[in-house]
């Protein structure tokens, strides 16, 4: 595993010679903050050996190396998802060949349900905690010591000070956010309303099918993490309706501008 991941590396930095401080994970309806990157290389998945693919509607498969705030980032415009079938490896490749290529922080977006009842459709969550829900976890099996510890502590799986920024870049430009813990599940099924309420009474602000993989990945190899949720439905008791794929998209890239300057705002501060 070690040696795959170095040698997609390598031949990643063999054709864009371009060493990345920030890695972005964007989720469902969330890859127009790409327009944003001053792109200089634009890799699509399936050229990437090893890489996945992604299969979802509203994730395009292209990795993204440019300048955002001032900053050399790589994004992953498409994620990949474990109900896609793809094994917890496969699903978290590409967060640890993002830190050989150089990523010191990493940002997560994605699009999620909440749970919460002072939520609203749109409302942007950053994460400040997550629950793991899904029935396996990516560093399963043999450890990679090169990567990471055994038993890598999480009580700090999203780093308090990028969450701190992100509160203040929020402030100053008149955003209002709110902040949650995020609970993962496999999908690919939206949850039934007995399950909206297990979410909500073990602790749950929002629920979603991603982000919980990547992060544990990221934390394992040492890199420090910010994630923000766009709220597209609610699964709170007399607010819950039968929602559609292209529903979470509408919403997300409606609420994406906001999404963008905080991301911006805090890569221009790192």
């Amino acid at each position: 595993m070690l040696e795959t991941i170095k040698k997609t590396a390598d031949a990643i930095k063999s054709r864009v010679n371009f060493t990345p401080e920030v890695g972005i994970i964007l989720g469902t309806g969330l890859g127009g903050l790409v327009k944003e990157i001053e792109t200089e290389h634009a890799i699509p998945y399936e050229e990437i050996e090893n890489f996945p693919v992604s299969t979802v509607e509203g994730h395009s498969g292209k990795l993204i190396f440019g300048k955002l705030g001032g900053k050399n980032v790589v994004a992953m415009q498409g994620r990949f998802h474990f109900y896609e079938g793809y094994s917890m490896q496969e699903l978290v490749f590409p967060v640890r060949v993002m830190k050989f290529l150089g990523v010191k922080t990493m940002i997560v977006s994605n699009a999620s349900g909440g749970v919460n009842p002072d939520f609203e459709i749109g409302d942007i969550m950053l994460i400040s905690d997550h629950i793991n829900l899904f029935p396996t976890n990516p560093l399963m099996g043999q450890n990679i010591n090169e990567l990471g510890p055994r038993f890598p502590d999480m009580s700090e799986a999203y780093d308090k000070k990028l969450l701190a920024r992100v509160e203040q870049i929020a402030s100053d430009n008149d955003i209002s956010v709110q902040k949650g813990v995020y609970v993962g599940l496999s999908g690919p099924c939206l949850e039934t309303p007995a399950e909206y309420g297990y979410v909500r009474a073990i602790g749950g602000d929002t629920v979603g099918m991603s982000t919980v993989p990547e992060v544990i990945a990221a934390r394992h190899m040492g890199i420090p993490c910010f994630a923000v949720s766009i709220i597209t439905d609610l699964g709170v008791p007399g607010k819950i309706v039968e929602v559609t794929h292209e529903d979470v998209q509408r919403v997300a890239e409606a609420a994406e501008p906001n999404m963008t300057t905080l991301v911006k705002g805090l890569i221009s501060s790192l």
